[in-house]
């Protein structure tokens, strides 16, 4: 106020203590927030990086929800194929139980010669029946590799059946001394095929009208109820695959995931999901009556489950090899996290031990000019009391 005139030493002593009065509560402000800045104002630079650091840590923490998510969606997919390889395998072991159950049927298909052989198992040429340049064809049997032989001077029976194998038939020479051709296991349910024999040599042998197999009722029987079992588990197989999902993606039922790893949205990762649902692993139901009737039925189902299994084995590794980046993207985001939430409080954190020290120091140096003022004022003091 204009109207009162202080000393020049009051006036000092009163700016010293407004002075401690500023610093005093700046320091109890760093004290109460934990910050020494506070505001813009305090220190522009540090202020605005410390805040920029801050918002990339935020953008990133918001990023690891999806990434979290994305982890369940990769191990709810490798618990899925876990579970498939499972049921893949007891499909395999139904199957095999086909090729160690008896044969299905009482008799399978022959083949007979008309008249007896000349020779012996050990040379079937005998010179008569069948001679040298005679030519042995037979058709497909059960899907295997026709059959066309040509005799020489000499043809044993295991020459012969050597080459009958790859046609699913089997040579033998009954009690009467005649070539009987028949169906293996493998192909018990098919027909031997149209047998031809070119006399070229001048042969006599030939064959008389081709036997059905006969179909055994309670190995069948038996046939049929793993055909049931057998597409019980490939049901299983299709539901499983369809339940392998985390928040609505599914990455064994076609579905594709896509992970973002920064806040500016150019470190990804894409993963394309596959369709592991019975038709996608190459697996079908099977028919009661059509398959299983013989080995060949068995072996086939046999090859499409251990193709489903490579698949199987080939997205597991697939799988895990994702997993493994998206977990190791998922650490790096929290230590980086923490590494830019500690850059921002190195910025602008107060040292509460200094800032403690400051206040004590500054409570003294303001009772000591709380001391002064009371001093400087002791003249004017001594002024009044002559006026009294």
């Amino acid at each position: 106020m204009s109207g009162i005139v202080l000393s020049a030493s009051v006036r000092q002593n009163l700016l010293s203590l407004q002075s401690t009065a500023d610093l005093l509560s700046t320091t109890q402000n760093r004290l109460a927030t934990g910050k020494k800045v506070n505001t813009a104002l305090d220190n522009p630079t540090n202020y605005f990086t410390a805040a920029s650091l801050d918002s990339r840590a935020s953008d990133i923490n918001n990023l690891l929800d999806g990434i979290g998510n994305g982890v369940q969606v990769l191990q709810a997919a490798n618990t899925g194929i876990t579970s498939l390889q499972k049921l893949v395998d007891t499909a395999k072991s139904i199957a095999n139980q086909v090729l160690q159950t008896t044969v299905g049927y009482s008799s399978k298909s022959t083949a007979t010669s008309a008249i007896a052989l000349g020779g012996n198992a050990a040379n079937l040429v005998d010179g008569t029946v069948i001679k040298s340049g005679d030519i042995l064809a037979i058709a497909s049997t059960g899907g295997g590799t026709a059959t066309s032989i040509t005799f020489g001077a000499s043809e044993s029976l295991d020459q012969l059946n050597t080459t009958l194998a790859a046609n699913n038939l089997s040579a033998s020479i009954d009690s009467a001394g005649k070539l009987v051709i028949t169906t293996t296991n493998d192909a018990a349910s098919s027909s031997v095929g149209a047998i031809t024999y070119t006399n070229t040599g001048g042969g006599t042998i030939t064959f008389g009208a081709v036997a059905a197999p006969v179909a055994d009722a309670a190995s069948q029987a038996i046939r049929s109820n793993l055909v049931s079992q057998y597409n019980n588990i490939i049901a299983q197989i299709t539901t499983t695959a369809q339940d392998s999902s985390f928040n609505g993606i599914n990455l064994l039922n076609g579905d594709n995931l896509k992970l973002t790893f920064n806040e500016t949205g150019k470190s990804t990762l894409s993963i394309t999901g596959v369709s592991y649902n019975a038709t996608g692993l190459g697996l079908a139901t099977l028919v009661a009556g059509t398959d299983f009737k013989d080995n060949n039925s068995a072996n086939k189902a046999l090859a499409a489950l251990s193709s489903a299994s490579t698949s199987l084995r080939t997205e597991a590794s697939a799988l895990g090899s994702n997993l493994s980046i998206v977990q190791i993207r998922q650490d790096f985001s929290k230590n980086l996290i923490n590494v830019l939430q500690t850059g921002s409080s190195n910025l602008t954190l107060a040292d509460t031990n200094e800032e403690a020290a400051n206040s004590q120091a500054l409570a003294t140096r303001q009772s000591i000019a709380v001391s002064a003022l009371a001093l400087a004022n002791q003249s004017q003091q001594s002024v009044l009391q002559l006026l009294r």
